[in-house]
């Protein structure tokens, strides 16, 4: 299981297009509020996208593994064709997650405080898809979510 079977699993070259919501809410941050740009909560705010976004495209695939593995299409992916186990997906959904808080922390204490709202909202799209179309509502809202947390 290297790293690249997880950069994989999460769909990585998609997250490094998702990145510029993220850095236009930072930027638009520091340029409306005439803020000081700082390196470090600009590294950090890059951190929790991809640590969010990992974990939410991590769960995706481990709530749907037993989809995957009947249709033909996703046979493939990583937890049906048994590259990763169910178990070590769940871990690094678990893994990123702390990943995420932990960077919260260090950005202030109401992104600490609203993270778990954050990553219930993007984590929960994976359980509505299931019964609802309204789902696509709550994937904008984790979609809306990295211009707005990076603000």
């Amino acid at each position: 299981m290297g790293i690249s079977n997880y950069l994989s699993l999460i769909k990585f070259g998609h997250t490094v297009f998702a990145l510029p919501f993220a850095i236009i809410g930072f930027l638009l941050a520091v340029t409306l509020t005439g803020a000081v740009f700082n390196w470090q909560l600009f590294v950090l705010v890059i951190l929790c996208m991809v640590f969010a976004r990992s974990a939410a495209m991590a769960f995706n695939r481990y709530i749907d593994r037993n989809i995957d593995k009947a249709n033909p299409r996703t046979q493939i992916r990583e937890i049906p064709s048994g590259i990763i186990s169910a178990n070590s997906a769940l871990l690094f959904v678990v893994l990123n997650s702390i990943l995420f808080i932990a960077a919260t922390f260090f950005i202030n204490r109401i992104c600490f405080f609203l993270s778990p709202i954050a990553l219930l909202v993007i984590l929960g799209y994976s359980l509505t898809k299931r019964f609802t179309w309204l789902c696509h509502l709550i994937l904008g809202l984790g979609l809306s979510l990295a211009p707005i947390g990076a603000y």
